[in-house]
């Protein structure tokens, strides 16, 4: 960055301090206040609700004057605000009914200050909640609970956004982002920018690149975006259907904090040099499998391989698709976090591949070396950690004492005996033998591969190890052994995995049908 730039970037950065500290220091004298006009009754109220005509409630009741530019106009033309770098020092009224209602009680209880009105980094903000109720109170005034209800995702979010050293996200809850994802991923956004800026950090711009398939979706997101404009944070969406000559103009007067484009588009502009992306710290892509459908997988690479930094990257995708597995590995890599709106045990076991295997009971020992053996073949080079879940403590015992490798060495990693490392030629492997009533205790998490060497009575406790397992990779696996004595869970096991887009194993079909 020039040092002209840079003077300018610290001289915005100190304005939007000022806006987000005044909004926020506002907040808990507003809160009382509001609280008891709403109980007074509707002429407490600060706002009018949104109309046809103001959507946005931009006017807050108030009629616009003539002479004053309409911000709505360049949504018409492109979404280029009309406003140069100067109008950054102008000075902005706090939004008059942020913080009226707290998000949910897990931001509420992660919510403190120190004795000295020190704010608490490793914690949601009440920033935060000042964003969130914004966009509510823009964009969904009668139906605001959807945002606060999605507390628990929204918390979980922000955790691995603002971690020291952030996670990806990958979400399968859907297709793509609802409205409350979207409301609360642009206030994570939000919050991490006013903390940086506390701290005295230039942050570049813009910050969050958010990457949509399609112009309609560009308006659906920059309208979520919009109500965090009174708070410093500006928003542009870029799309074809608005002239690019425009655009390029409205960018050189224009350092929008939160970016909204399809990838076309946006690859024209960085060919144009009208836009700068090397340093976004964020990029969301919303809606995977739109992107693949459109053709468009080449341009999503080139996009982050644009971003020279390392962004925190969140990806929402379909849950039933295993082609786009793929390509989410391809955008992130190593650890990340999964989340799910939702708790469908399709979206939440999203990716992870479901493996049957049928045997006699009486070669269950061996059938476990086979599968064993395939997994440390199958993660060939690596290191990998496996769990091996049996029905009770003695049974986990005898199955340590009885695994011996013919390709590899069994070295025990503890006195107790409940894991051991397999070394041979191909590569390690980290097995971990846990009984089921010890599962509640075990971080199946952080388990990629899990080997459930005896099924459960139930579907269901089948489903919890499913969805618990590889939280924090893009795929995973779940090998089961069935046995006869296991054939009261034939048809719900088959709805388990039609439901899952896995195949169903033939003889788990003639059981079925018999």
């Amino acid at each position: 960055m020039a040092k002209g730039d840079d003077a300018l970037a610290r001289k915005r950065n100190k304005v939007r301090r000022k806006r987000m500290r005044n909004s926020e220091n506002a907040v808990s004298e507003r809160v009382a206040a509001i609280i008891a006009s709403k109980r007074r009754g509707c002429e407490g109220m600060c706002f009018s609700l949104p109309t046809p005509d103001d959507p946005f409630n931009d006017r807050h009741g108030n009629k616009r004057k003539v002479e004053e530019p309409a911000d709505d106009v360049a949504a018409d033309e492109g979404d280029i605000p009309k406003k140069t770098k100067k109008d950054l020092n102008a000075k902005k009224q706090p939004l008059a009914n942020a913080g009226a209602k707290t998000v949910t009680k897990a931001v509420r209880e992660q919510e403190t200050e120190g004795e000295e009105g020190r704010v608490d980094y490793d914690r949601p903000s009440k920033f935060l909640v000042v964003c969130l109720n914004a966009i509510r109170d823009a964009v969904a005034p009668g139906d605001g609970g959807g945002i606060h209800g999605a507390g628990d995702w929204g918390v979980e979010l922000w955790r691995s956004c603002s971690a020291a050293a952030p996670c990806d996200v990958l979400d399968t809850s859907g297709a793509c982002a609802t409205l409350e994802q979207t409301a609360w991923l642009v206030a994570t956004a939000c919050d991490i920018v006013a903390r940086k800026e506390r701290l005295g950090m230039v942050v570049s711009c813009p910050f969050l690149l958010y990457l949509v398939p399609s112009q309609e979706k560009a308006a659906q997101v920059r309208s979520i975006c919009k109500p965090l404009k009174p708070l410093g944070i500006h928003s542009v969406s870029l799309h074809h259907g608005a002239s690019i000559e425009h655009q390029v103009s409205g960018l050189k007067s224009c350092e929008p904090e939160f970016l909204i484009s399809t990838p076309e588009r946006l690859l024209e502009l960085v060919s144009l040099k009208a836009i700068d992306i090397s340093n976004v710290s964020m990029l969301v892509v919303d809606g995977l499998k739109s992107f693949m459908d459109l053709n468009v997988t080449d341009k999503l690479y080139s996009i982050r391989n644009a971003i020279l930094s390392k962004p925190q990257i969140t990806v929402f995708s379909d849950p039933y698709d295993k082609n786009v597995s793929a390509v989410t590995r391809n955008l992130i890599n190593g650890r990340i976090t999964r989340l799910c709106i939702n708790d469908s045990v399709a979206s939440r076991g999203a990716f992870i591949s479901q493996y049957v295997h049928f045997c006699p009971s009486e070669k269950k020992i061996s059938k476990v070396k086979e599968i064993v053996e395939k997994i440390l073949k199958g993660h060939a080079k690596k290191t990998s950690k496996v769990l091996l879940v049996a029905a009770s403590d003695r049974k986990a015992r005898d199955l340590l004492t009885s695994l011996k490798l013919e390709n590899g060495a069994v070295i025990p990693n503890d006195s107790h005996g409940h894991s051991f490392t397999i070394c041979s030629s191909v590569g390690l492997m980290n097995v971990h033998v846990k009984d089921r009533d010890s599962l509640v205790t075990t971080d199946v998490e952080e388990f990629e591969t899990v080997l459930v060497v005896d099924l459960p009575p139930s579907v269901d406790e089948y489903a919890e190890v499913l969805t618990g397992a590889a939280r924090h990779a893009v795929i995973g696996e779940v090998h089961s052994i069935f046995c006869n004595t296991d054939a009261p869970l034939a048809k719900p096991l088959v709805e388990l995995l039609a439901n899952c887009g896995q195949a169903v194993p033939d003889f788990l079909k003639k059981l079925v049908s018999s």
